[in-house]
């Protein structure tokens, strides 16, 4: 629930490394109350957040004008920019405790089990890995990149991994049995990753969350202990528990609540207690007057033969108010699919105006930090 964020009496510090047990020893005393409040922070992704989060120390040294956090915030976590500043989502210990317990106890791991942290700290989804191993009474392994041969050689029970992580583990072929569970979330896998990864001794949990849930808090479609579900008249996902944020840096109330219900950008359905997410409202295109999911488009190219990856993105046109266009990487450059036959795939499959009337075939998708397309990047055509 949002608690007035504006009495500031505890230091946070940030700190501008990667993954490392200076950094684990930082969060254990956050956590605990024994240390200030942190703020985890990528090299070379660090200046825009120093500025708009404004925090009292930078590795150890004092900023001028820094501004502490009210005293049950442990961590602040640093949005991703891609629509704008960086925005800071302020968590309190026990919304962390309460998110690393339930995963926990979703995933059945046991006291001394071994976590495997290979994504940036600076994003809650590293951040919970450590946070997991402390609740565990274990010292996390901790790299500080992705490599896919040292993290099957990590010795860790379990690991968490976004989508693209994961696709490099399969294209090795590897025996992903290694691991007792691979915790999977940041974005949706593209269509065939998860078959591929259980054929090789993958067990898979998919999440679903955000920074403002303290991470994945919905596991195979299936809300963690003590979170709640439903879907509102508008076709957003609201999500309630003891595992929601405290409030936004220098923010006021947020604007996302409904009650003790925080309203996600996300459009979702709920059937027999599971829930589907269909994509970001944010990311649909409004062409010809008609509304298009992005990501449902996207999930139907995905399994064509012919693409390896692929975003959807609404690029402004006169006639059209937005076009629906394909960014395409694909399976083989060197016989790229048209945009003929990517529409009438899509016909086949999606109502005829969700069809992409326009294609840009690239030899990668750009990723931010998290794992995630860069949408912002795919629509300034960089």
């Amino acid at each position: 629930m949002w608690r007035n964020p504006s009495h500031p009496d505890r230091p946070l510090h940030a700190i501008v490394q990667p993954p490392g047990p200076e950094l684990f020893t930082a969060v254990r005393e956050a956590l605990s109350g024994d240390g200030p409040a942190v703020l985890p922070l990528s090299p070379g992704h660090a200046e825009a957040a120093v500025t708009a989060l404004r925090p009292t120390h930078v590795d150890g040294v004092p900023l001028g004008g820094g501004v502490g956090v009210p005293a049950d915030v442990a961590v602040v976590i640093a949005t991703s920019g891609s629509t704008g500043a960086p925005k800071g989502v302020l968590l309190s210990a026990t919304a962390l405790r309460a998110s690393a317990a339930a995963s926990l106890r979703r995933v059945e791991a046991a006291k001394g089990d071994r976590w495997l942290c290979c994504l940036p700290v600076a994003h809650v989804s590293g951040l919970q890995v450590l946070t997991r191993a402390l609740l565990c009474g274990s010292e996390p392994i901790i790299h500080p990149g992705f490599d896919p041969r040292a993290v099957l050689a990590s010795g860790a029970d379990h690991v968490s991994l976004v989508p693209t992580q994961l696709h490099r583990l399969v294209e090795l072929g590897a025996d992903l049995s290694v691991f007792r569970t691979i915790v999977l979330g940041g974005a949706a896998p593209r269509p065939g990753l998860l078959d591929q990864a259980r054929d090789l001794g993958a067990r898979i949990v998919t999440t679903y969350g955000m920074s403002e849930t303290c991470g994945g808090c919905v596991y195979d479609g299936q809300p963690l202990y003590n979170v709640d579900l439903k879907i509102g008249a508008d076709g957003l996902i609201r999500i309630a528990g003891p595992v929601l944020f405290s409030g936004y840096r220098f923010g006021e109330p947020p604007g996302p609540f409904d009650g003790d219900w925080f309203v996600t950008s996300d459009l979702g359905e709920l059937t027999g207690g599971r829930l589907r997410v269909l994509g970001r409202a944010d990311d649909v295109i409004n062409t010809g007057g008609e509304k298009v999911v992005a990501a449902a488009v996207t999930a139907v190219l995905g399994t064509h033969p012919e693409v390896a990856e692929a975003a959807v993105i609404g690029v402004p046109d006169p006639e059209w108010g937005e076009l629906v266009t394909a960014v395409v990487v694909p399976a083989h450059p060197d016989t790229p699919p048209t945009l003929e036959h990517l529409r009438a795939y899509c016909r086949d499959r999606l109502p005829p105006h969700a069809a992409p009337r326009d294609l840009r075939v690239v030899p990668r998708l750009p990723l931010l930090p998290n794992g995630k397309t860069d949408l912002m990047r795919l629509r300034a055509g960089t």
